[in-house]
C-alpha cells in the first residue's frame, strides 16, 4: 500500500511539474522575461545593460549544456535539407522584395512623394479619438514600445531552441523550415501586392530624406502615369474609350536617366533607378531600401509578428501564446498610430499570416505523423489481421502488429559520428544566426 501510494504521489508531482513548467512556466516565463528585460532600455538603461547580456548568456549556456542530452538529433539531421531549402527560398524572396521596394519608391520621383497626400484612414481616426477618451496612463501604454521586429524573431528562436528541453515537438529545424517557407511565401505575396498599385506614404517627407533620386518620374511613369495626373477628365475618358495611352507633350523636357555599367545586372537599372551619389554597385542601392517610402501593402513587421504567434500557439500553447497575441495586437495599433502603415495593411497582414501558416503544415506539424503511418499500415493489414484472429494464430497477430508499430517509427540511418558533428555544427550555427538576427534587426 505504501509503495503504491508513494508511486501515485510521484506521478502526481511529475504531472504537476510538467504542467507548471510547460504550460504555465518554463519557456513562457523565459519569453516574457526577455521582453520585460529588453524594455528596461526605456525605463532604466543601466539595468538593461546589465540584465540583457546576463539573460542571453544564461539561455545560451542552458542550450549548450542541454544539447549533448538531446535525443532527437537524427530527426534534426533529416530536417536539415528542408531547412536549407526554406532558408534559400526565404533569402531569395527577401531579395525580390528589396528590388520591389526600391522600384515603387523611385519610379515616380520625389515630386510625387512631396505632393501626394496620405489616404484617409479610419483606423487612425479611431486611435486619435481614443486618445481623447482614455485616461493618460492607458494612452501611454498604447504608445509604449514594448516589442519590435527583433523581439518577434528572438521569440521564435527561443521556441526553436526549446526542442532541446522537450518543450515543443522535434525536429526544431522542421519548425524553422516551416517558419521560413511561410515567411517567403508571405514576402512574395506582399511584394506582388504593393508593386501592383503604388500607394502614397503616410510620411510624405520620407523619400526626400532617404533616397537621393531625381524629382521627376522615370520614363515609364512619364508615358503611362502622367495623363492621369495632368488634365484629367478628358484624358481619362479618352483612355477608357480607346484603351490607348497618349504620351504627354512635356516628356522631352526631363533630363536623361543615369545609366551605370553593371554588366550582366544592367537589366536592374530601370528597376532600381540608380544615382551617381549612391555608389557604383547595385547592391548598395538595396541596402538603402529598408522599409521603403511608400505604403507597402501589407505590413512586413506584422507578418513576422503573426507567424511568430501562430508558431508559438501551435507548437507550445499555454498562457504565453495568449500574451504574444496581445503583443501582436499592440504592435498593430502602434504601426497605425506611428504612421508606419495604414490600418488595412495591418488587418491584411494578420489574416494572411494566419492563413499561410495553416496551409504549410505539411512541412512541420504538432500532430503525430507516426500515428498516421501506423493507421495507414493497420488499414492495409486489416484483412490479414482479421484472418489471423479468426484462426487464433497469435504468432501471426504479433507479427502483423509489429509491422504496424515499426511503420510509425523512423529509421535512424546515420552514424554516431555524423550525428555528433551535425549537433555541434547546428548549435554553433543557430547561436550565430541568433546574434546576427539580433544585431541586424535591432533598429527595427
Amino acid at each position: 500500500m505504501t509503495t503504491g501510494w508513494g508511486e501515485e504521489n510521484k506521478m502526481r508531482r511529475n504531472q504537476w511539474s510538467r504542467w507548471l513548467f510547460r504550460e504555465n512556466g518554463g519557456l513562457g516565463v523565459a519569453a516574457i522575461s526577455y521582453v520585460c528585460v529588453d524594455y528596461l532600455r526605456e525605463l532604466s538603461p543601466r539595468w538593461h545593460e546589465c540584465l540583457q547580456p546576463a539573460l542571453w548568456a544564461a539561455l545560451a549556456l542552458a542550450s549548450v549544456v542541454r544539447a549533448p542530452f538531446y535525443k532527437n538529433w537524427s530527426s534534426e539531421l533529416r530536417a536539415a535539407i528542408p531547412f536549407l531549402g526554406s532558408l534559400i527560398f526565404m533569402l531569395s524572396a527577401l531579395l525580390i522584395e528589396a528590388f520591389s521596394v526600391r522600384f515603387v519608391t523611385v519610379v515616380l520621383g520625389l515630386d510625387w512623394h512631396r505632393s501626394t497626400n496620405p489616404l484617409p484612414d479610419t483606423g487612425q481616426w479611431l486611435l486619435l479619438a481614443l486618445n481623447e477618451k482614455l485616461p493618460n496612463w492607458a494612452v501611454e501604454m498604447l504608445r509604449a514600445h514594448f516589442i519590435s521586429l527583433h523581439h518577434y524573431l528572438m521569440l521564435f528562436m527561443m521556441l526553436g531552441f526549446s526542442v532541446l528541453f522537450n518543450s515543443v515537438k522535434a525536429p526544431g529545424l522542421g519548425l524553422a523550415a516551416r517558419y521560413m517557407f511561410t515567411m517567403a511565401i508571405g514576402r512574395l505575396l506582399r511584394a506582388l501586392t504593393f508593386v501592383s498599385t503604388i500607394l502614397p506614404s503616410l510620411r510624405p517627407w520620407c523619400a526626400a530624406s532617404r533616397f537621393p533620386v531625381p524629382s521627376y518620374p522615370h520614363p515609364w511613369a512619364q508615358n503611362y502615369y502622367t495623363p492621369y495626373s495632368s488634365d484629367s477628365n478628358g484624358n481619362i475618358r479618352r483612355l477608357l474609350s480607346t484603351d490607348i495611352h497618349h504620351t504627354p507633350t512635356n516628356t522631352g523636357t526631363y533630363p536623361g536617366e543615369y545609366r551605370p555599367e553593371w554588366g550582366a545586372m544592367n537589366f536592374l537599372i530601370d528597376i532600381l533607378r540608380p544615382n551617381p551619389s549612391e555608389g557604383p554597385s547595385w547592391y548598395n542601392l538595396l541596402k538603402r531600401a529598408g522599409g521603403g517610402c511608400n505604403d507597402l501593402m501589407y505590413s512586413g513587421h506584422m507578418l513576422v509578428a503573426v507567424l511568430t504567434a501562430m508558431a508559438w500557439t501551435e507548437a507550445y500553447g499555454g498562457w504565453s501564446s495568449g500574451m504574444i497575441w496581445v503583443l501582436v495586437l499592440h504592435s498593430a495599433q502602434r504601426e497605425v498610430r506611428e504612421r508606419h502603415h495604414y490600418s488595412t495593411d495591418c488587418v491584411v497582414a494578420i489574416y494572411v499570416g494566419i492563413l499561410l501558416w495553416r496551409f504549410t503544415d505539411f512541412i512541420w506539424s504538432v500532430k503525430d505523423s507516426g500515428k498516421r503511418r501506423r493507421l495507414a499500415r493497420f488499414e492495409s493489414l486489416e484483412g490479414e489481421l482479421m484472418h489471423a484472429v479468426k484462426d487464433s494464430d497469435m504468432g501471426k497477430v504479433q507479427e502483423l502488429m509489429h509491422q504496424v508499430d515499426v511503420a510509425g517509427k523512423v529509421k535512424e540511418g546515420f552514424s554516431k559520428i555524423a550525428i555528433l558533428f551535425f549537433a555541434g555544427f547546428t548549435i554553433v550555427f543557430a547561436l550565430g544566426v541568433v546574434l546576427l538576427a539580433f544585431f541586424l534587426t535591432n533598429d527595427g
